[in-house]
């Protein structure tokens, strides 16, 4: 049974830092793609970055430069490094992983504001 379980998230004020979780337990992780994306309130869910089995990875415009992926394949966790954060990073960040099918985390909220 694949599960991720994203942790990390929180209130913050403009300017900060925040570090995203996800611990993922029923897949040969070392070998999987991880992602973030996030969703804001009405607005779809977009793509934050991701990160191949071999240690590329990739982000979305809006972030490149403040956030950073990365992976502990020993421990089976995906993190995402915020920094600088901004009120528009504000949202509900989620794990992403696919093993034939789409697996998804719960969530986990992150709110910047003063």
């Amino acid at each position: 049974q694949v599960q991720l379980v994203e942790s990390g998230g929180g209130l913050v004020q403009p300017g900060g830092s925040l570090r995203l979780s996800c611990a993922a337990s029923g897949i040969d992780f070392s070998s999987s793609f991880m992602s973030w994306y996030r969703q804001a309130p009405g607005k779809q869910r977009e793509l934050v970055a991701e990160i191949w089995s071999g240690g590329t990875t990739t982000y979305a415009t809006s972030v490149k430069g403040r956030f950073t992926i990365s992976r502990d394949n020993a421990k089976k966790v995906v993190y995402l490094q915020m920094n600088n954060l901004k009120p528009e990073d504000t949202a509900v960040y989620y794990c992403y992983t696919t093993q034939i099918r789409a697996y998804w985390g719960q969530g986990t909220q992150v709110t910047v504001s003063s």
